[in-house]
């Protein structure tokens, strides 16, 4: 029988050297084709170790039902045909599901920056939505056809391995040397299931996690080290906890302070807060009209006014010299539905699995939008407002609005997200034209031109493409010449925005408020502050003016969040409000002495969290673990500089844990 035993061993060692060969060609293809990573840093070779050892692990799992049907005493896989073929049919599905898992997470990693994890299931919510926008972006034909025959070859490549070791010429071997082989291959099993050697505790050993790969502190870096299909399931099988209601109890006076809550109740956790008409008001004859332009997918880096040498939006640059300026401003966590909950709601979206406007219970929210009584309300998106089910949250939450959406517009489609953002403006500027003179609105415009499949519509009014090439546009942070025209044609029509306001009679009693909601993956960013990349900022950071006629034009230095949007704009109208969530109006005192923005660095079921300054970061593990003070203005800000500011340290990292514990707690208790 020795002989059945080495065919056995050849085929099961050959199996995993082949899987795992695949899986090492997809993470080159991701290295060098998906990360952006500097080949010469130095922690990138320890963490390419570290994937490897994960795909290694995954090899082995994938080969492990196999090795079973190889191994039956009687009924295996020399001896049955049947169960050779529901071998060769569980290979063909484990690696194509193998296979499309590292399509989408490329995918989500070239726009978002972040590996596959539990979040992406959101995306099923809106299927359509997202299998149209994929559709339009992507060569989906190459891409499945590559899929398919990559997936095909490989399996090929095992049924002939099978062929050749399991229906090879028989090589008796001796019992002796078989049993050796035999433990050592059960061994060799149990260390790549394992992950490591090195400083294994034998007694209790501790497998290799997916927190290994950050050991760097570079989130770029540590993304090479994940493997996307263990990842996922590390972050499926964590539960999703609502609140830790002692954490929030345990920095409860601190955050209380911070938030300027005057009548502190530690028993029932309020952060209620009342403000009176301030005196700093724009005065008119009546109440200013109010409208938020939510300007997608734009970071402060892509912004002239913060540096951008190709100077791609003169219109938001004109605009950055007449209005209240924000140098340092922050969006709390990535991604649209995140930034229209904060900006309406004014708590931080800090869900861990699905964005906050996905569950059900908690979409009927407080909003100081509804302070202004008198207002009629408005809310305009170019396409289905039915997307992250947002429209419950903008129907529950905001009294008496009126929402518009794709099935309002008479405009075209242009792609998945509906009509341009010029039409909606225009179609939006009849809605507001129609709203009598002596009655005050709140509108909120929701952009999309600047997504992907980054559209040039026919009708544009004139917009003139720029054809540069890739590496000047690159060098200038854009990853494309389509993203970087798509820039270019959303300040035009920001500067369209403002013509047709002038046209329309309202311009003269408005406050516009502009705000990006995140940025998307860049090339590189040379024009920015290292900090900017090296500490994961460039998603986080975005573009913020208030503009109203009147207004002294004003530079903000200080660090600014979403949630600050609305208790800003409601004490510049002269609005009284109620507020029980994360925001404070910028022209309060800050009691703290300098003003703390809580972030998302790093989403997921383990987030990292921070707490940005003016000049520092603090970060931390969502447990409070590892935390970390970097100064923003360094040449080197990934240094932890926290001996050198030891009460800054203490402060942050006390208002970091605080803030982000207290966001999650807001999430429900902010429920109307």
């Amino acid at each position: 029988m020795g002989w059945l035993q080495s065919r056995r061993l050849r085929y099961g060692v050959g199996a995993i050297g082949l899987v795992f060969a695949l899986l090492a060609a997809l993470r080159l293809v991701f290295v060098l084709g998906f990360s952006g990573v500097d080949l010469r840093e130095a922690a990138l070779l320890e963490t390419l170790g570290i994937g490897l050892r994960f795909d290694l692990r995954l090899a082995v799992l994938i080969l492990l039902p196999l090795a079973l049907l190889a191994w039956l005493p009687r009924w295996n896989l020399l001896t049955v045909p049947a169960l050779r073929w529901l071998a060769r049919g569980y290979l063909l599905l484990a690696l194509g599901i193998v296979g499309l898992v590292y399509i989408i997470d490329f995918g989500h990693y070239a726009y978002l920056g972040v590996r596959i994890n539990a979040t992406v299931l959101r995306y099923l919510e809106d299927a359509q939505i997202s299998q149209q926008m994929v559709w339009e972006t992507y060569p989906v034909l190459w891409i499945t056809l590559s899929w398919l025959t990559a997936v095909s070859l490989w399996t090929y490549a095992l049924v002939r391995l099978e062929r050749i070791t399991l229906d090879g010429e028989h090589k008796p071997i001796g019992k002796l040397a078989i049993a050796s082989v035999a433990t050592v291959g059960v061994i060799a099993v149990l260390l790549a299931l394992l992950g490591r050697v090195a400083n294994l505790n034998l007694e209790n050993p501790v497998p290799l996690r997916w927190s290994d790969a950050f050991f760097s502190g570079n989130n770029q870096i540590a993304a090479v080290g994940l493997n996307p299909v263990l990842f996922l399931y590390d972050t499926l099988k964590v539960g999703q906890s609502q609140y830790d209601e002692a954490r929030v109890r345990e920095h409860y006076p601190q955050v209380a302070n911070y938030l300027g809550v005057s009548q502190p109740d530690p028993e029932q956790l309020s952060f209620a807060r009342e403000q009176a008409v301030q005196p700093y008001r724009l005065r008119g004859e009546r109440p200013p009209n109010v409208i938020f332009v939510m300007l997608e997918s734009l970071g402060t880096s892509a912004v002239g006014a913060y540096g951008n040498p190709l100077n791609p939006t003169p219109n938001l640059d004109k605009l950055a010299k007449e209005s209240w300026f924000f140098k340092h401003f922050y969006v709390p966590v990535t991604g649209t539905a995140k930034t229209v909950w904060a900006s309406i709601t004014g708590v931080p979206d800090v869900t861990r699995q699905e964005t906050a406007t996905r569950n059900p219970l908690i979409t009927r929210q407080h909003t100081l939008i509804n302070s202004f009584e008198d207002y009629q309300k408005l809310y305009m998106i170019g396409g289905n407002a039915g997307w992250a089910n947002i429209n419950a949250l903008i129907r529950q939450s905001i009294d008496g609005v009126k929402l518009y959406d794709e099935s309002h517009w008479r405009s075209p489609r242009v792609d998945v997200w509906g009509v341009s953002d010029l039409d909606l403006f225009k179609e939006g500027d009849e809605l507001l034209r129609a709203i009598p003179k002596d009655q005050p609105f709140f509108a909120y415009l929701q952009t999309s031109g600047n997504h992907r499949p980054f559209t040039i519509p026919k009708s544009n009014d004139g917009f003139v493409v720029h054809d540069l090439t890739v590496e000047q546009v690159q060098a200038a942070g854009s990853r494309s010449v389509e993203q970087y025209n798509a820039v270019r044609l959303l300040d035009f029509n920001i500067g369209r925005l403002m013509e047709i306001a002038k046209a329309g009679g309202y311009y003269d009693n408005t406050i516009f408020v502009f705000f990006g909601d995140h940025n998307t993956r860049i090339s590189q960013i040379p024009h920015m502050a290292p900090a900017f990349e090296q500490l994961g900022l460039e998603s986080n950071n975005v573009p913020m003016m208030i503009h109203a006629p009147g207004l002294q034009p004003r530079v903000i230095e200080e660090a600014v969040g979403l949630a600050d949007l609305l208790p800003t704009v409601a004490g510049m109208a002269g609005i009284p409000f109620r507020n029980g969530a994360m925001g404070r109006d910028i022209q309060q005192p800050a009691p703290e002495g300098e003003r703390v923005v809580p972030l998302v660095l790093r989403e997921g079921t383990f987030p990292l969290i921070g707490g940005v300054t003016k000049d520092f970061l603090l970060q931390m593990e969502h447990d409070g673990s590892s935390p970390t003070l970097h100064d923003l203005a360094s040449q080197t800000p990934r240094d932890d500089v926290a001996q050198q500011y030891p009460e800054e340290f203490q402060r942050l990292q006390g208002l970091t844990r605080g803030l982000h514990e207290s966001a999650r707690l807001m999430l429900f208790r902010n429920v109307r």
